[in-house]
């Protein structure tokens, strides 16, 4: 089981060891509300006025005492960038001046997710009662595509027969079906049976630390490697920016030290790129080998 934390955490690692820095971090030793203006944390050492995370919020610290570990927010300082206040338990991480903040990390991973389909997406099926006196049936609004119809046949054969006849409505009559989907069926099929619809849809996205990655997105496994490339290749392009020297000749030499030279980041960011493209067509084979589309007529 691999779950959204986790991948959260893999990115992080992946784009620490091509920024080659580590975030300075301590803990908090009180626990936070989610509006306490006064957080304490174990060591202040390292602190200064700025951004800090703990757990996926941002705060702005404005003072600090180093010999106390408190820290000070100013009323616009919880919930900073746009992220949600949040309360916070004793020992949670304090991460301060983060490169990569978890909310921009987890915002990527569900931007490579939504942006991979028709590449990769997720099968499911759909099932009915057949009756003579209709041809046409509603599907479910997530349906993209069908990938092969089939009612159960009487006896004890348990045998699924393909219908060879079907037409899908992508724009059907919400009023109607109460959905923007619906299925015609023109071949034979006994009364009563059920008829099952397999289908593909677009893979959802993840919310919560604990989502497991199979089930919320209905991805297979090997899939998970994918969207860790196409999130550190989205935020790998972001790193050039920061590095923009606009104060003095001194920063401008700075910025031309081996390793740090602006382009560096879009650099990373094309090469993890390219693996990304390749695992995606790799994956997307596999999907479209094991779910091959069932030759029908449309009438």
């Amino acid at each position: 089981m691999t779950t959204f934390g986790q991948m959260t955490d893999e990115v992080s690692r992946k784009l620490a060891g091509f920024t080659l820095r580590q975030d300075r971090q301590t803990h908090i030793v009180s626990a936070v509300s989610a509006t306490a203006t006064s957080i304490t944390v174990a060591s202040a050492q390292n602190i200064s006025t700025g951004i800090i995370q703990i757990d996926d919020e941002l705060i702005y610290i404005d003072s600090y005492d180093r010999n106390s570990g408190v820290l000070s927010v100013p009323p616009y300082g919880r919930g900073y960038n746009g992220t949600q206040p949040a309360s916070h338990a004793v020992g949670s991480r304090v991460i301060i001046s983060p490169t990569f903040p978890s909310v921009d990390i987890k915002g990527a991973i569900n931007e490579t997710i939504q942006a991979v389909y028709p590449d990769l997406y997720t099968t499911a099926s759909h099932t009915f009662s057949y009756s003579p006196a209709k041809t046409t049936y509603p599907l479910p609004d997530e349906v993209e595509t069908v990938l092969g119809v089939a009612y159960e046949t009487t006896g004890p054969s348990k045998e699924w027969m393909p219908i060879r006849s079907w037409r899908v409505d992508p724009m059907a009559n919400t009023n109607a079906f109460n959905s923007r989907n619906s299925i015609s069926l023109y071949s034979g099929v006994e009364p009563g049976r059920t008829v099952q619809i397999s289908y593909t849809a677009a893979p959802a996205v993840m919310d919560s630390n604990d989502d497991d990655f199979e089930i919320v997105t209905g991805l297979p496994s090997s899939c998970r490697d994918v969207i860790i490339l196409g999130a550190s290749a989205r935020l790998s392009a972001f790193v050039d920016p920061g590095r923009l020297t606009f104060g003095s000749a001194e920063s401008d030499q700075q910025s031309q030290v081996a390793g740090r030279a602006y382009g560096a980041g879009t650099n990373a960011s094309k090469y993890l790129l390219a693996l990304y493209d390749k695992r995606l067509a790799e994956e997307s084979r596999k999907l479209t080998d094991r779910n091959p589309t069932r030759i029908h007529f449309t009438r």
